[in-house]
Parts: C-alpha cells; sequence; structure tokens
C-alpha cells in the first residue's frame, strides 16, 4: 500500500512539473515577436488561439491526472472497478426521458458518451493545427525581414549609422525591385490556410460532438432568456449519466448491473466549448473578411496606395504616389512589413529616398529616349 501511495505521488509531482514546464511554453508563445512578419488577424490564429488551446488541454489533462474524472456507484461493484470500467467504456444518457436517466426501454434512443476522455488530445490537435500556417509562413520567410531591417527598429541609433543603414536598405529595394511577388504570395496563401484551417476546425468539432456543435453557443445563448428552459449543455456534457456493467453471475451468466456515474470534467469541458464556440465564429469571420481585404490589396493599386500613405503618413503625398506607382504587390508588401518593424520616422525618410531614386531613374530613361 505504501509503495502505490508513492509511487502515485511520484506520478503526480512528475505530472505537476510537466504542466508547469508546458504553462512556461505558452508564456513564451505569447511574448512578442522582435520582428513582425505577419499580421494581427494572423497572430490571432498562432498565438491567441493556440495559447488558449493549450491552456484548455492543459486544464483537462490535470482534471484527469489530479483528482477523479467520474465517480461511479453500483450495487455490488467496488467503487475504483466500476470508475475504470466506465471510464475505459462509456456511459450513456436516455434523451427522451426526464434527466436523461432512467431503465432503457427496447426500441428507445440511447446517447453514448465516447468523447470524454479524448478531450485533451482533440484540443492538443487542434493547437498543432492552428501553428501549421505559422511554420509554413516563417519556414519560406527564413528570417528574410529580420536580415534586412538592419537594427533599424531600435529608435536610438547615432546618425551616421541610422543614414547608413537606411542607405543599405534603400539600395536593396531599388536593386530587388519586383522581385518579391513569391514572397508576398506565399504570406497570402498562409492566410488562405488559416481560413480553411478554421472552418475545417468548425465542422470537425461538429462531427466529434456528434452534429452539436454548430448550434451549441447559439443554443446555449437563448437557454439565458426561457424562465422553463432546456440546458443544453447537458444535452451534451451530463454531470450525471448511467454505465451498465457485466460480470459472470455464479452459474457462468452475465449479469447486468446498472451503475449511476457523475462526470465533474463536463462541468468544465461544456465552458470549454462554448468559448470555443463563440470564439471560432468571431475568428472565420474575421479571417474571412480580412481574406476579402487582402483580395482588394492585390487587385487594386488604389488600395496599397491608400495604405501605404497611412502607414508614411509624414511622406509628402507625391512621394507615396511615386513609390506605389514604381512597386508591384511583392514590393508593396515589403514595404509595410518594414513600415511595422522600423522606426516611423525612418520609414518616412525611406520612402522619401525611394521616390527620389525612381524620379532619377524615369528622368535617366526620359533622357536616354530623346537622345
Amino acid at each position: 500500500m505504501l509503495l502505490l501511495r508513492y509511487e502515485s505521488s511520484r506520478r503526480r509531482s512528475s505530472f505537476r512539473r510537466d504542466m508547469f514546464q508546458m504553462t512556461g511554453s505558452i508564456r513564451k508563445l505569447l511574448k512578442a515577436d522582435s520582428v513582425t512578419i505577419d499580421n494581427v488577424v494572423f497572430r490571432l490564429h498562432h498565438k491567441v488561439t493556440v495559447a488558449v488551446l493549450l491552456l484548455f488541454s492543459l486544464v483537462i489533462a490535470s482534471r484527469q491526472h489530479v483528482g477523479d474524472p467520474i465517480d461511479c456507484i453500483a450495487e455490488g461493484v467496488p467503487a475504483h472497478t466500476m470508475n475504470t470500467y466506465c471510464w475505459i467504456h462509456s456511459t450513456f444518457t436516455l434523451p427522451d426521458q426526464p434527466g436523461g436517466l432512467g431503465t432503457p426501454n427496447t426500441g428507445e434512443t440511447v446517447k453514448y458518451q465516447k468523447y470524454y476522455h479524448w478531450v485533451f488530445f482533440v484540443l492538443f490537435l487542434q493547437a498543432i493545427l492552428f501553428y501549421i500556417p505559422r511554420l509554413a509562413w516563417k519556414t519560406w520567410e527564413g528570417g528574410k525581414m529580420k536580415m534586412i531591417v538592419l537594427g533599424l527598429d531600435c529608435p536610438v541609433l547615432s546618425k551616421d549609422v541610422r543614414n547608413e543603414r537606411k542607405k543599405v536598405l534603400a539600395e536593396y529595394v531599388v536593386s530587388h525591385l519586383h522581385r518579391h511577388d513569391v514572397y508576398a504570395f506565399r504570406f497570402f496563401f498562409c492566410e488562405l490556410l488559416n481560413v480553411v484551417n478554421i472552418i475545417g476546425q468548425i465542422y470537425f468539432l461538429d462531427y466529434f460532438l456528434d452534429g452539436e456543435f454548430s448550434t451549441y453557443g447559439r443554443d446555449v445563448f437563448k437557454m439565458t432568456d426561457a424562465e422553463d428552459r432546456f440546458d443544453p449543455m447537458s444535452k451534451i456534457f451530463p454531470k450525471m449519466t448511467k454505465c451498465t456493467f457485466e460480470k459472470y453471475g455464479p452459474s457462468g451468466t452475465i449479469q447486468r448491473i446498472d451503475g449511476l456515474c457523475i462526470l465533474p470534467l463536463n462541468a468544465v469541458n461544456e465552458k470549454i466549448y462554448v468559448f470555443l464556440c463563440v470564439w471560432f465564429v468571431i475568428l472565420a469571420l474575421a479571417s474571412s473578411l480580412f481574406l476579402l481585404f487582402r483580395a482588394c490589396t492585390v487587385f487594386s493599386k488604389r488600395v496599397r496606395t491608400r495604405l501605404l500613405r497611412a502607414q508614411a503618413r509624414l511622406a509628402p503625398r507625391r512621394a507615396v504616389e511615386m513609390v506605389a506607382r514604381k512597386c508591384r504587390v511583392g514590393d508593396w508588401f515589403l514595404l509595410v512589413l518594414l513600415g511595422a518593424n522600423i522606426d516611423s520616422l525612418v520609414f518616412t525618410e525611406l520612402v522619401c529616398d525611394l521616390a527620389l531614386e525612381f524620379e532619377a531613374q524615369s528622368a535617366s530613361r526620359i533622357r536616354a529616349d530623346d537622345v
């Protein structure tokens, strides 16, 4: 007995240590990046949503390992045996009977709860799927933005150093003009992956919860307005269920013993999935709208010009329009990322320098044509 207690205590200590390490990883995930290579909506996917899913999986795992995720009672069956049996197999409810409990009649609908010990794994898998577009973009990006920023994100630079680095950056943009379309469209593809992923995850959770997830949030909010209400949370995540234990009797026949089970873990599950239902819908709408905005930036030079003007608002309008006219989608996207990473004053000066360079190139081309 002492050995079993020691082993159980050791496992719990190891589990708590692993949980602390995972919590530290979540905190690191939420830290701001030293160089920005995406946008706010993109970060809602790979930072906020991934952190939330990992946190929820951590909560579920802790409830499963610390405490009893299920408590069952049945006449003539030891409690720990009944708990293990019902946890490994499944419990059930009777939707047609009050409270979902009772003795099933012939032909009566029986709803089995088989999902509860998979919730932790599903949440963790979802977190991985939300991070895949970020991983793909980070691999394709290859640290390009970090290399070309040249430390201009730091406002405390001597004037000579700043001018020298700004000159190098302007020369890079001019010498690599019209060579960044692949760079930009890889990012746009990852934005599309985010939209496909969030919509696919809504359908996946709907399948995982037997078709209940798509209407779950709406039904929960409707519930708050009704006095005599049906609780949709208890329908999907019942706290009290039944379990039938089978064993051989003295004569060798199978005896079926009905047990009553309490699932305290479902009190946590129901809150998690209410939040996920609302959050996934908001994220899907925001991502879809941003994808429409992205299409506008790809096909409309006027939209790109206005956005560049808003980012370099201190630069003369004529200079911004000159730069926007010369840049294609990939060059514009590179400038947008540069504007998000370097000091605003330096970015304004960079746009002005680029405008002067493009004007000088146009003037030299006109003189060459006249000759």
